[in-house]
């Protein structure tokens, strides 16, 4: 009988994902962290496993060493220099672009006039600095040169930085502030949004902070597996079920997990689905639904993952993101490989919506809190 009974019940949960979720009190995580190994594997069809099953956790997160974590000041001093040293070289595409083109314009003019402000207009244009931005940058060196602040032409350079540093704004550290707190990660496909992920959680991990990931893009063929190694290079543990599960059921079980555990931060991915916007915004809305019962006052980040290289397209995909999510900030990857690195100054300009990551790499290290400071300096130096 109690076999019939056993049997009964799992027939009973093979139920709609959408169900499961809406019915929290029916599948609420025990307790408990964990579960044997040998929880039944025959969930492919079920759209929700065993959540204990579903854990992944890194073989050595519960004991790594404690030179490792935190990092001690020194050593995250070093690994900041590092990073922007490798900006600063990965972005000299950019500042050949700009800055290579001003040295050029320069010498075939005597004086600052018009028409070498007409020029450096499609200079700026070119680096992806933006319509409206460079009208901005043009506008102020025009209004220079009428009140007589700006008169020779080697004066172009200084003034020209110090116009960027004051559109670009003070950069902005993620908030959060409360315990557990959401990262929701979204991009479409193939702007780095699964090793964007991989990197974040590896530094927060290495700040000293307890990160479980969520596997919740399920739409995609191999998002799993490829977020799964990333995962065990950032030594965090994952949360997941099959392919094609429903994305609220896994974030559903993430945040049991979060709470359960104990964790500092949840980073949860999710599909990018610009070609259909109904699908995301649907999807988004019930994954943002989830989130606000299960882990109500949760302190959120929503950040959008772009590629670099892509220039305007890239502010295309973030006003259309935006439609669909209340963004927060941005994730730049391949800062590295364009000469359109002046999309940063496009995008907080014309969106309003500063950049938290820059990344220039694919080594798990290749991705810092942007510095607005630092990414000047590396262009004028």
């Amino acid at each position: 009988m109690a076999f019939l009974a056993n049997l009964f019940g799992k027939k009973k949960k093979q139920e709609t994902a959408e169900q499961e979720v809406e019915r929290a009190e029916a599948t609420a995580l025990p307790e408990t962290p964990a579960q044997p190994a040998e929880e039944p594997a025959a969930s492919v069809a079920e759209p929700k496993e065993a959540p204990e099953a579903q854990e992944k956790p890194a073989p050595d997160d519960a004991g790594e060493p404690s030179a490792e974590e935190p990092l001690a000041p020194e050593e995250q001093k070093k690994e900041k220099k590092s990073f922007w040293a490798r900006v600063k070289a990965g972005i000299l595409k950019t500042k050949n672009a700009i800055f290579g083109g001003i040295d050029n314009l320069l010498k075939h003019f005597v004086r600052v006039d018009e028409d070498l402000l007409e020029e450096l207009e499609e200079l700026l244009i070119s680096a992806d600095v933006g319509v409206n931005t460079t009208e901005q940058i043009i506008d102020e060196l025009r209004a220079r040169i009428k009140d007589g602040r700006l008169k020779e032409k080697e004066q172009i350079t200084a003034v020209l930085r110090e116009i960027l540093e004051g559109l670009i704004g003070e950069g902005e550290e993620l908030k959060l502030t409360t315990k557990p707190s959401v990262i929701l990660v979204i991009g479409v496909n193939g702007v780095g949004k699964t090793t964007a992920i991989g990197k974040i959680s590896n530094r927060l991990r290495k700040s000293g902070k307890k990160v479980i990931v969520a596997a919740a893009d399920t739409f995609r063929a191999a998002a799993i597996d490829q977020l799964a190694v990333w995962c065990e290079r950032a030594k965090v543990p994952l949360v997941h079920q099959n392919e094609g599960s429903d994305p609220a059921a896994v974030v559903f079980d993430a945040c049991h997990a979060a709470k359960n555990q104990n964790a500092d931060v949840l980073i949860i991915d999710t599909a990018g689905r610009l070609h259909n916007k109904t699908n995301l915004m649907n999807e988004l809305a019930k994954i943002n639904r989830v989130i606000d019962r299960e882990l109500p006052g949760v302190a959120r980040e929503n950040l959008l993952v772009l590629d670099a290289t892509t220039g305007q397209n890239a502010i295309l995909q973030a006003k259309e993101f935006r439609n669909a999510a209340a963004l927060t900030g941005l994730i730049l990857n391949k800062m590295d490989g364009t000469a359109k690195g002046g999309i940063v100054l496009a995008i907080r300009q014309e969106l309003g919506i500063p950049v938290k990551f820059i990344g220039v790499g694919e080594k798990i290290d290749d991705m810092q809190e942007f510095d607005e400071k630092e990414f000047i300096k590396a262009l004028f130096d």
